[in-house]
């Protein structure tokens, strides 16, 4: 469990991580579902950083102020759907963190991330754009304000907090 990467993540205001949630259930493959809605900031800082980058969640989200986003639209993700999120302040607060840890990121995560949140993941591609073409027809953008900064330990299907 101690050489668990770190998965670091924006939380959702509740009433957004409840819909996500629903999504999710209703659209993910049951047996690939085994996390919660969540948007990924960085996905896997070693775990050699676990008191460092708690430390540094804590303290930013002590003295930042509240994070504002966009509900934006509906993301095809290929063989998958997902709930674009613009935040310009919340991509600034990644940017940050991924500074401190610089030289300590995969690859993958030193990219700048498209924030989203998975609601259906590695179907059949008919059904991802079925999927996509249902929430199109009554999705609005919202705006809202992230909860804070969570940080979990990815055990290869499930995480820990």
């Amino acid at each position: 469990m101690m050489r668990a990467p770190l998965v670091v993540t924006a939380v959702l205001p509740a009433a957004l991580q409840g819909r996500a949630e629903g999504l999710r259930r209703a659209h993910y493959p049951a047996e690939r579902n085994q996390v919660p809605a969540h948007v990924t900031l960085l996905r896997a800082l070693p775990p050699s950083l676990e008191a460092e980058a708690r430390g540094l969640l804590a303290s930013l989200a002590a003295e930042m102020p509240p994070v504002p986003a966009t509900l934006a639209g509906v993301m095809d993700l290929g063989t998958g759907t997902a709930l674009a999120i613009d935040s310009p302040a919340m991509l600034d607060l990644r940017a940050l963190i991924a500074e401190r840890f610089h030289g300590m990121l995969t690859l993958q995560d030193q990219g700048e991330p498209r924030l989203h949140v998975t609601v259906q993941n590695k179907v059949l591609r008919a059904e991802a754009k079925a999927l996509q073409a249902a929430l199109a027809v009554t999705f609005r953008a919202e705006r809202f304000t992230f909860a804070g900064l969570a940080m979990h330990r990815w055990l290869g299907g499930p995480w820990e907090d």
